[in-house]
């Protein structure tokens, strides 16, 4: 049986940079269904590298416009495991980790759940700086979005 979340299918290829840790960043979701492609952009003057990583997802996630069967293809375990293995349980505890301390990034946590709300998510690794075409070019957009100093 086809669920609405299978009729459409797209890739979402993420990364994010930071120039110092935390300094200015920025973050860069080249979204493919198909045919078409789509590159998002954006920084912030002082964040993190887990923070721009975190978001590239998110606004790549937010730029679907219906329910679809996504798979994200991120250089972040922090992202990867987060999402599928530790969100549940930080929940579950009230946002706090298993040695009961707050969650780091709670918010932008949150905002991941609400943007995967709907859609049948695929995630996987990539290995960072290896010749992944998709991950390469994520990375120069991603650099090349973070704000002047």
């Amino acid at each position: 049986m086809e669920t609405s979340a299978t009729k459409s299918r797209a890739e979402i290829f993420t990364d994010g940079a930071c120039s110092g840790n935390p300094g200015p960043g920025g973050w860069a979701a080249i979204l493919r269904s198909g045919a078409h492609e789509l590159e998002l952009t954006g920084g912030e003057r002082v964040t993190t590298n887990n923070r721009m990583e975190m978001t590239a997802a998110i606004e790549g996630l937010k730029a679907l416009k219906r329910p679809t069967a996504v798979i994200i293809h991120t250089d972040s375990r922090y992202v990867l495991d987060g999402a599928s293995k530790w969100l549940k349980g930080w929940k579950k505890n009230g946002w706090k980790t298993a040695d009961k301390k707050p969650v780091k990034n709670e918010d932008l946590w949150r905002a991941l759940e609400a943007a995967m709300d709907g859609h049948a998510i695929e995630w996987r690794w990539v290995r960072g700086h290896s010749g992944h075409p998709e991950n390469e070019r994520a990375d120069t957009l991603a650099r090349s979005a973070i704000p002047a100093r």
